[in-house]
């Protein structure tokens, strides 16, 4: 029997935490789990990779529920993730199904060396690491991996039966009420309001006054389902946007829908509540993939200079939908960290590289992290809350058209850092911080309101000014802001998700708002020490039994690597295949975060299949590291081994 490459055996560490979610109050030890087969998912809930994480395992756990016991392991990354009352709710909002240890200071993170989110730790019944990969993309290795040691395991007698159906899963006690973790939501134009009710899988139609429900479309079970209103299904719903009413008629529908785990873009028709797929496949595009686009001899590799039939490319987590003339939808998709737009038949890339980071500058080479939230200005600046930066952004510059996707288009950077310093701090907007933001709207005035919504804040930031202040603290995680403007009142319509609710904030007469200065965080990890000059990168990727590497379009590998500061690589950045690279530290630098990205991608390989089944496993690390004489002259990161 062959199976993948395996680690030397190694003892897995205990799990250590602040406590147990999902486990009816019971701790957790790996003597609970020997005769078990057992994946740790190191996650955070604020990462979109991670959630990917949780979907690939949902069909592992239950096709192996009898031999295998997934634990999440939730490392925060920032502040609002560390407070367990806001773990708790993540958990049940992403339906997780499987006991989650709550690790707030890294403790089990550490004990396993982990280094970036997502990361999954294979343990079989003995207690023995067997394998640890980075990253998404390995359901497939993951499946061979975990029958592998069934069937070895089960022949040594050390798969206990005694463990099997017997798993340490609790469900909590399940939430009730008329929206359950609402993430967005519009004005309609008979004045009722349109909510993606996210945790009900559904649409949620309210009477004005946000309470009253007036119909649900969508049944409330997770799916990709077409029909009508008690058919269609939704998977976590959530950005709305209305089309115009002169292109209504065109479109065939007035409602288009982020449809976020279902990586597509669906329509609504409001006269009946009819949903149809506008775009999208159902699939997750996957970086560098071989098979993102249907072509006439079945599937192709994504150009970004191409624009394609809507239904014929996969997305990737959308997340918000906003109309732009003369662009159409743009689409904030967080799952690759780019802006797309699709109008008149066509679909394409419109902003960002799909790697993740805060770079500004021409559209094309941008770098965005989950753009999660859009809002189109009256001076034609379109805002985006990128969420893991924790900035707020904005493009502009002229629109030509679908058929010239960016061409023009500049990035800029009114409020944020980077991907790790985050805070609530008021100001001037060079030195202001926001905590992962969802939901952005543009006030009358032509000002910006924030939903902070790690902050529990709503936040405003004028361009004339060029000042952050603070409206409204104290929400339950706010994801989204609707304008309701009453004679020369201005009101804020809040989407608390947290709360499972819609708020009313009456914003100042002067709309100023408080300066507040709440300080300033920086995500902290363990820092890896490493020697002044040569280091030796080296990216561990084993193919699943079975499996080759996938040459049919170029090089199956692809390593990225960069640095912040850009002055602590004097070698070694850049763009290129074999997954290892011969760097240079400056000794000069002290300290910094080296900036990894690589994919490796597989395909069956058997001769005797006539359409291989293929897989990529993709991952983007940025690992601290602390330049000291005699620290090792290598690194090595595991996407898979």
């Amino acid at each position: 029997m062959s199976t993948p490459n395996r680690l030397p055996r190694v003892r897995a560490s205990e799990l250590v935490g602040r406590g147990w979610l999902n486990t009816g109050g019971k701790d957790v030890t790996l003597a609970d789990l020997r005769g078990s087969i057992v994946v740790l998912d190191f996650w955070t809930f604020c990462c979109v990779n991670c959630l990917h994480v949780l979907d690939e395992l949902r069909e592992l756990e239950e096709a192996h529920r009898d031999e295998l016991v997934i634990i999440g392991v939730h490392s925060p990354k920032f502040v609002h993730e560390a407070d367990p009352v806001a773990l708790a709710a993540a958990v049940d909002r992403y339906e997780v199904h499987h006991p989650v240890l709550d690790d707030p200071d890294l403790v089990t993170w550490s004990a396993y060396a982990a280094r970036a989110w997502p990361t999954l730790v294979v343990i079989d019944p003995e207690g023995y690491v067997v394998a640890q990969m980075a990253g998404e993309g390995h359901a497939r290795n993951l499946e061979i991996l975990v029958r592998d040691l069934a069937a070895e395991h089960r022949a040594k007698g050390t798969l206990r039966p005694a463990a099997q159906g017997e798993g340490p899963y609790v469900p909590p006690t399940p939430s009730s009420g008329t929206l359950r973790f609402p993430a967005k939501a519009i004005t309609l134009p008979s004045g009722n309001l349109l909510v993606a009710d996210a945790g009900h899988h559904s649409l949620a139609e309210l009477l004005p006054d946000g309470e009253a429900l007036v119909r649900r479309i969508g049944s409330g079970e997770r799916g990709l389902v077409d029909g009508g209103p008690d058919d269609a299904r939704f998977s976590e719903p959530n950005g709305l946007c209305l089309v115009p009413e002169a292109e209504r008629e065109t479109y065939g529908f007035d409602v288009l829908v982020a449809d976020t785990v279902n990586h597509a873009l669906r329509g609504v028709r409001l006269a009946d509540g009819h949903v149809t797929t506008y775009a999208g496949t159902g699939a997750q595009f996957m970086v560098g993939g071989a098979e993102n686009v249907v072509s006439a001899d079945g599937w192709a590799p994504f150009s970004p200079e191409v624009t394609y039939d809507p239904d014929g490319v996969k997305l990737s987590s959308p997340w918000d939908v906003e109309w732009v003339p003369g662009l159409g939808f743009v689409v904030a998709m967080a799952g690759h960290h780019t802006l797309w737009a699709v109008d008149d038949g066509k679909l394409g890339l419109l902003a960002g590289t799909m790697n993740e980071g805060l770079q500004d500058g021409p559209a094309a080479g941008a770098w965005f992290a989950q753009p999660s939230g859009l809002a189109l200005g009256g001076d034609g600046r379109l805002w985006v809350a990128d969420s893991e930066t924790s900035a707020l952004r904005w493009l502009d510059g002229p629109v030509s058209g679908i058929s010239s996707l960016g061409d023009g288009l500049e990035v800029h950077t009114a409020v944020g850092q980077g991907l790790f310093d985050f805070g609530h701090r008021d100001g001037a907007a060079g030195q202001a911080l926001l905590q992962h933001p969802l939901g952005v709207v543009v006030l009358p005035d032509g000002s910006v309101v924030v939903a902070d919504t790690y902050n529990g804040a709503l936040r405003r930031y004028d361009p004339a000014t060029d000042e952050v202040t603070t409206l409204a603290t104290g929400l339950a995680e706010p994801s989204d802001v609707v304008v309701q403007v009453e004679g020369d009142r201005v009101l804020l319509l809040v989407v608390e998700s947290a709360a499972h609710r819609l708020t009313r904030v009456a914003l100042p007469a002067t709309l100023a708002g408080q300066v507040l200065d709440a300080g300033a965080h920086r995500t902290r990890r363990p820092v890896t020490e490493v020697g002044p000059g040569e280091l030796a990168l080296d990216v561990v990727f084993t193919p699943a039994a079975g499996q080759k590497y996938d040459d049919r379009f170029g090089p199956s590998t692809r390593l990225q690597v960069s640095a912040t500061p850009p002055e602590l690589l004097l070698e070694g950045a850049g763009d290129a295949g074999p997954l290892e690279r011969r760097l240079v530290l400056n000794p000069a630098v002290s300290e910094g975060v080296l900036h990894v990205t690589a994919q490796a991608a597989s395909c069956d390989a058997d001769p005797a299949i006539e359409y291989p089944a293929c897989h990529l496993a993709q991952q983007d690390w940025g690992v601290p590291v602390r330049v000291v004489t005699g620290g090792p002259a290598s690194l090595t990161l595991p996407l898979h081994g």
